[in-house]
Order: C-alpha cells, then sequence, then structure tokens
C-alpha cells in the first residue's frame, strides 16, 4: 500500500508557475479610498475620546491629593487646635514648623506632600478665601487664580 501511495504523489502533477493569476483582481482606487475616509471618520471620533482620558485621570488625581491632604490638616488642627498658618504651609504636615504659632502636639501627618499631577506644589492659604483653609492646584496651566484651578472647595 505504501508504494501505491507513493506512486500517486510521484504522478501528481506540480501546480504551473503563474496558474490562476488571471482571476485574481486587486483593489480599485474608488475602493481604497473609501476604507481610508471611513477610517478618518472613526478616528475623527474615537481619537477625541481617548485623548481626553488622561486629563480627566489627573483631576481625580489632583483632587484625591487634595482630600489627602485636607484630611492631615483636620488632624493637625485636632492635635494643635489650630490649622497651619499660610506661612507655615503645607509643609507643617510633614516637618515641625519653626515659625510661630509653634504647634504643641506636633506629629508627622503626611510623609511628604505631593506634587499635583503637573508637577507643581499644591497651594494653601489659612484663613482660605472660599473656606477656612484652602488648599488648591493651580492645574493644567498653572497659573492660580483662572478657571482650571482645582481646590478643596469642589470637594
Amino acid at each position: 500500500m505504501a508504494d501505491r501511495y507513493e506512486l500517486r504523489i510521484a504522478h501528481t502533477p506540480a501546480p504551473r508557475p503563474g496558474a490562476g493569476r488571471g482571476r485574481q483582481r486587486g483593489f480599485t482606487l474608488v475602493e481604497l479610498m473609501v476604507v481610508v475616509v471611513i477610517l478618518s471618520i472613526l478616528a475623527a471620533v474615537v481619537i477625541p475620546r481617548v485623548m481626553d482620558r488622561p486629563e480627566q485621570a489627573r483631576i481625580s488625581a489632583a483632587m484625591n491629593n487634595i482630600r489627602a491632604i485636607t484630611s492631615a490638616l483636620d488632624m493637625y488642627k485636632l492635635d494643635n487646635f489650630r490649622y497651619p498658618t499660610t506661612d507655615q504651609g503645607l509643609d507643617a504636615l510633614v516637618a515641625p514648623p519653626d515659625l510661630q504659632p509653634l504647634p504643641e502636639n506636633w506629629n508627622r501627618y503626611m510623609n511628604k506632600v505631593p506634587l499635583d499631577p503637573w508637577g507643581s506644589e499644591f497651594l494653601y492659604l489659612h484663613p482660605g478665601t472660599r473656606a477656612e483653609v484652602d488648599v488648591f492646584s493651580s492645574g493644567p496651566n498653572k497659573y492660580p487664580g483662572d478657571g482650571d484651578d482645582l481646590g478643596s472647595w469642589d470637594l
């Protein structure tokens, strides 16, 4: 049986070079242009939605940092009966301040004060303009006081 099988393989004609190419057909320019237009429309719809996500993530991270800083400030007030002054700043949460009024029961409230997602320091005011204390980020453009600021008043 093995001989018969080998014989069939030996007698099977090999495909001729170039056989069947006459029936193959390429894409026309119109078909390619339709595909390009469809992909362009999809890109115009999808890309803005995808590109907006990193900025939303930065805003969310900034708000979480503001919550953490505000909680640390509240703990500072519980221990020392007052918030740090604007001059003492947020560094009073990391190291004992050396400016008056000195805290009586200081503890480490944070290991370090984080930067905002745009690489700037969070800003702190006591007394604040919108609440007893204001903790805020100057936002993506890094200019405080304009429309893109994020602060403890947004919590």
